[in-house]
């Protein structure tokens, strides 16, 4: 697959960078400095770095890294780059007082489909591995939704399980806040793994 991570250079970004093309994918890490860009792509192996708006054209799948103050901002200024090309929210709101999610309403600034997913994957753990975890992915488009299930599932040791439809986000980007305190309060490292499915 060839995917672009716009806000590649960011820690989450970077980590999902790693595993990708450990896995074998084409790989473009955006950033809003191309120079920065293309010196992170070394660093991992990634195939280019450019610009967030040279990135995303040309791929199967946006993926939107950046974090979430600046994730709106950033659809809306690629929209038109992005064009018909499914993107994949991975940022979490935690402070947002919207009712929708922040995958919601990046669908309603970008024409592609809009999956979410990976809101529980910290970049820590993602960084150093294939963390022994479950990835949720959730969306209205079949496609878009299955380019980003097989996305995750190279990037977790874990199972990519279908959450739902795109309403199901604002779930999973609460599911960030959970895991958060959850770390603070006993020092840990949660993750988090579903029992009692059938295998595939």
């Amino acid at each position: 697959m060839k995917v672009a991570i716009v806000g590649g250079t960011g820690d989450f970004g970077l980590a999902l960078a790693r595993r990708l093309v450990e896995a074998g994918d084409e790989v473009v890490i955006g950033s809003r400095d191309a120079e920065r860009a293309q010196e992170k792509a070394d660093e991992v192996g990634a195939a280019a770095g450019a610009t967030n708006e040279a990135a995303v054209r040309g791929v199967e799948l946006v993926v939107l890294a950046t974090n979430a103050g600046a994730t709106l901002e950033t659809a809306a200024a690629l929209a038109e780059a992005i064009g018909e090309t499914p993107v994949l929210s991975v940022a979490s709101d935690l402070r947002s007082t919207e009712p929708s999610s922040l995958a919601e309403r990046t669908q309603e600034l970008v024409r592609g489909p809009v999956a979410a997913g990976l809101q529980s994957l910290a970049a820590g753990k993602l960084a150093h591995g294939r963390p022994d975890e479950d990835a949720f992915v959730c969306g209205d488009d079949a496609d878009a939704k299955a380019l980003a299930l097989e996305l995750a599932a190279k990037v977790v040791a874990g199972r990519a399980l279908d959450a739902g439809p795109l309403v199901r986000a604002r779930v999973l980007e609460g599911l960030t806040g959970v895991i958060v305190s959850l770390n603070k309060r006993y020092k840990g490292h949660a993750g988090i793994r579903v029992t009692g499915l059938p295998e595939a």
